[in-house]
């Protein structure tokens, strides 16, 4: 057996999902053979997706949907079962229904985790499968791309990133009260632990937002400045989110607040805060 061979059986994967059809099939075609295991956990789909994964040899677990769900809840339930199935693992790949694996992303990251010890979660680029569908796909597409690679600090990683089974241990994996916003938070505790967690310049997932229109994309932006809100809340030191809350801040409170004392006190001055807006 070679190298990456005992990487691949030395990793798990937890895939979450509700409804996806077409796009939880592209993603249970990325996943190569040879991995340690994978579970997807459902969460009260129609659309056949159970039959869809059980027919590709994935062991499926139906979340309770008495319970109030979150992405956080699924996956770390998703997780306890991947380790009940297969308790030797080293890592985990949590990946989102509506994303498919980048090739050789796997490979890539066990090997950087086996190699840098220090390591204690890695994750690459996701990018959007059809960013010209709509001026909204391409807007996320832009968003993804918008961090930079090294360190994580301050931003965290999405709902797609590899793990080590024990620091996610360690740190009691996803908060699952939290409603959006889980991933940063995880990130956040985990750079807490002696270790890094760490962006590297590969692609790592394909997503298909399928943001079509203004009501879908608003939708969007509500979950998004609800996550900016717990999170950073939760996260006082400003180790998470801190930048994106002071940003928040400026444009979206003090220029606007500045806007109506020029337009009373010195409506020229209008003029220069709209430009610096």
């Amino acid at each position: 057996m070679t190298a990456q061979e005992n990487q691949l059986r030395a990793l798990g994967i937890v895939l979450i999902g509700r409804n996806e059809g077409e796009r939880l099939r592209l993603c249970l075609e990325s996943i190569p053979d040879g991995v340690g295991g994978v579970v997807y956990v459902d969460s009260g789909s129609t659309d056949g997706s159970v039959e869809l994964a059980e027919s590709r040899g994935v062991a499926v677990m139906g979340l309770d949907m008495s319970t109030p769900f979150t992405a956080a809840r699924a996956r770390n339930e998703g997780f306890e079962h991947l380790m009940r199935l297969h308790d030797s693992l080293d890592y985990v790949q949590f990946v989102d229904g509506d994303c498919s694996l980048a090739d050789g992303w796997l490979a890539n990251a066990t090997d950087l985790l086996d190699r840098n010890t220090d390591w204690l979660a890695v994750c690459g680029w996701r990018r959007e499968r059809f960013p010209d569908a709509s001026v909204y796909n391409l807007w996320c597409d832009l968003e993804w791309t918008q961090v930079p690679v090294g360190d994580i600090d301050g931003i965290g990683f999405g709902g797609d990133v590899m793990i080590r089974v024990s620091a996610f241990r360690e740190v009691g994996g996803y908060n699952a009260s939290i409603i959006a916003g889980e991933d940063p938070d995880l990130a956040g505790r985990l750079c807490e632990l002696e270790g890094r967690v760490v962006r590297v310049d590969h692609t790592m997932t394909h997503h298909d937002a399928d943001i079509r229109t203004f009501g879908q994309y608003w939708s969007r932006s509500v979950r998004s400045g609800h996550a900016y809100a717990e999170v950073s809340a939760r996260h006082a030191d400003g180790g998470v989110f801190g930048r994106n809350m002071r940003s928040l801040w400026v444009w979206g409170a003090a220029m606007p607040a500045a806007l109506i004392v020029f337009l009373f006190t010195a409506p020229m001055g209008v003029l220069l805060v709209l430009a610096v807006y």
